[in-house]
């Protein structure tokens, strides 16, 4: 850990702070590579919203032109044909009320839960194990759908769910540091043009304050957005 933190001071003492473009960015992002992992590429940005506001909450889900390099663990709450709905298209696992006991009692091996209008019932108590770690399905985000198999395509294809937190600050990720350029400035800028067409009405200032992108254990770089 020494060792990483040493090269992590390094590369904040030769960073600069000037906002740059998006493809700029990803360079400066690539010169900062060096761990032997492909990391995580995350975009941060800030909005100017009061997340005391509940028309104020900034929340949604984007499939990414390129994904985000990562084979996503489905689970779906479904039965009958939806059930088989959700096997076809690659969720990894599908069910009812045994599924719903084995998370109640803490188990939570996935990164998507997705399930169809009338399982609510049964994934409602889930909440508590759910909802602290962004899991819990919702109709806002779409994984409270009926319409399962294309939702777990989307998100087996790298589809991302965001939601501001407390500070109004939005985050996912955005790709792998070892992606193409061209790719990860695709990827990037689609997340913006996304998270700008959900401005509340309510905002009449400056929606987007600032962008800043940055990898799983490297400075991070700012957006001129």
């Amino acid at each position: 850990m020494a060792k990483q933190s040493k090269r992590f001071r390094a590369l904040s003492a030769k960073k600069n702070d000037d906002a740059v473009s998006i493809p700029d960015a990803v360079k400066t992002l690539k010169t900062y590579d060096g761990t032997k992992f492909d990391q995580s590429v995350e975009i941060a940005i800030r909005l100017g919203i009061d997340h005391t506001q509940a028309e104020q909450i900034i929340r949604g889900s984007i499939v990414l032109p390129h994904g985000i390099g990562k084979q996503q663990r489905v689970l779906v709450f479904a039965k009958g044909a939806k059930a088989e709905e959700a096997k076809a298209a690659g969720a990894e696992y599908v069910g009812e009320e045994d599924l719903a006991n084995k998370v109640k009692d803490g188990w939570v091996d996935f990164d998507v839960c997705i399930a169809a209008p009338d399982m609510m019932k049964l994934v409602g108590p889930l909440g508590k194990v759910l909802g602290p770690r962004g899991l819990m399905p919702s109709p806002r985000a779409g994984t409270v759908t009926p319409e399962i198999g294309k939702t777990v395509s989307e998100y087996k294809a790298g589809k991302v769910e965001f939601r501001n937190d407390k500070a109004g600050i939005v985050q996912a990720v955005v790709g792998k540091v070892s992606f193409d350029g061209p790719k990860l400035v695709d990827n990037i800028q689609a997340f913006l043009d996304k998270v700008s067409t959900l401005k509340p009405g309510s905002i009449k200032g400056t929606f987007i304050k600032g962008a800043h992108i940055s990898a799983t254990m490297s400075p991070s770089v700012r957006l001129a957005v």
